[in-house]
């Protein structure tokens, strides 16, 4: 009869141990899922990807709410939350060195952060494709 309790705590202990793994693990991928590590990847990647299918004269808003929402919390300027050198778009919303990422097109990119006439940033980021360094 003794056994009988004994395989009954150990089948309690072992639910209890699961359930307290998955919460955990639940709880890590939801910090993930909405983390800025995340959203400077999808900004940069998809910034380039706009400037590689880009011409020169074009101009191009990208609204970045969320990114915007993230300076914020973190106590940066909006202003400097994309930077452009190069061929290297790099979106930084956090006190680290955020997330770089290359774009092909042989373009001269500028990247400005839009103003309201309060001189509050809108959330939204303007980019101008200004000419080809091929000079074609």
């Amino acid at each position: 009869m003794k056994k009988k309790g004994t395989i009954l705590v150990e089948n309690i202990v072992f639910i209890i141990l699961n359930v307290l793994f998955l919460s955990i693990l639940i709880l890590f991928l939801l910090k993930q899922g909405s983390g800025t590590l995340v959203l400077e990847q999808v900004y940069s990647k998809e910034i380039a990807m706009f400037v590689d299918s880009s011409i020169s004269g074009m101009e191009v808003k990208l609204d970045m709410e969320k990114g915007k929402k993230l300076t914020e919390k973190s106590g940066v300027d909006f202003g400097n939350a994309v930077i452009i050198t190069g061929n290297f778009v790099t979106v930084k919303f956090g006190e680290g060195k955020g997330y770089t990422y290359a774009f092909f097109n042989d373009v001269v990119v500028s990247a400005n952060a839009e103003k309201d006439n309060m001189g509050e940033y809108t959330g939204m980021y303007v980019f101008r494709i200004k000419e080809d360094r091929r000079g074609t």
